[in-house]
């Protein structure tokens, strides 16, 4: 465990704040906090690890700010959410016995494309021939699908939201901001599921949690509380924007 400056300490309650607004309002917080943490001399590593736990409570805000938006989704959320904890559990297991390295390379790559299926979202839905009152249980390709965008939540979780955004627009035709829930429902599972192994597993700064934590939560709250006020369009193009700029990041790392 590091010893803090007073910059480093307001640095990382900044960091932690701005990324749970983000991931309430799109995702891709961790492209904030997973920094900070470099910027005060965790190694990359250990800064991952430290992040997924840290910027997990977070999810805990955006979730309850978009409670009301959940009802009616109750078949969607039970197969999706078991498929989440599912695919982190694979993620944080693929992370302690793999090298981070490999799958970095991928990263951009994949935000890159979630980026383009959320730009791509009512076409698609149009075209797959689905309704906004269709509430029928997940398919195969769905629980499929959110198992493996899980499992990249779990390994290394930067853009996280935006995947999982990209992901329910294609196979669910509804309002963003029903989607935006259950998006933060499961971002919320997948996080703590991740959280839970590298707690007992792996090398955790817990100091850095103490102080990203809280500001998280806060953070998350104001934003899916503001993400609400943004119309569907505005805030589909806001997302897809930052996560061109999330690509752009990974790549030059």
């Amino acid at each position: 465990m590091m010893d803090l400056s007073v910059v480093s300490i307001i640095l990382l309650a900044g960091a932690g704040f701005v990324a749970g607004a983000i991931n309430a309002a799109a995702g891709g917080g961790s492209l904030v906090s997973f920094p900070a943490l470099v910027a005060i001399g965790l190694p990359s590593l250990s800064a991952n690890v430290t992040n997924n736990v840290a910027v997990a409570p977070g999810y805990i805000g955006g979730a309850v700010g978009y409670r009301h938006e959940l009802r009616g989704q109750r078949q969607r959320i039970v197969p999706l959410a078991l498929a989440s904890a599912v695919g982190s559990f694979i993620g944080v297991g693929l992370l302690l016995v793999s090298s981070q390295r490999a799958f970095e390379i991928i990263v951009p790559f994949l935000v890159l494309v979630a980026c383009a299926l959320i730009a791509a979202q009512p076409l698609i839905a149009r075209w797959m021939g689905k309704r906004s009152d269709d509430h029928d249980r997940p398919g195969i390709g769905a629980l499929a699908g959110q198992t493996l965008v899980a499992a990249y939540g779990g390994y290394f979780s930067a853009a996280l939201g935006v995947a999982v955004l990209a992901l329910l627009g294609v196979f669910f035709e509804d309002t963003l901001q029903r989607l935006n829930a259950l998006k933060a429902l499961l971002q919320l599972l997948i996080g703590i599921v991740s959280a839970l192994g590298f707690a007992f597993l792996a090398e955790v700064d817990w100091l850095a949690v103490a102080i990203i934590g809280p500001a998280s939560v806060v953070g998350g709250e104001i934003g899916a509380r503001l993400a609400q006020r943004v119309s569907d369009r505005v805030l589909r193009v806001g997302i897809v924007v930052y996560g061109v700029a999330a690509a752009i990041w990974l790549f030059m790392q």
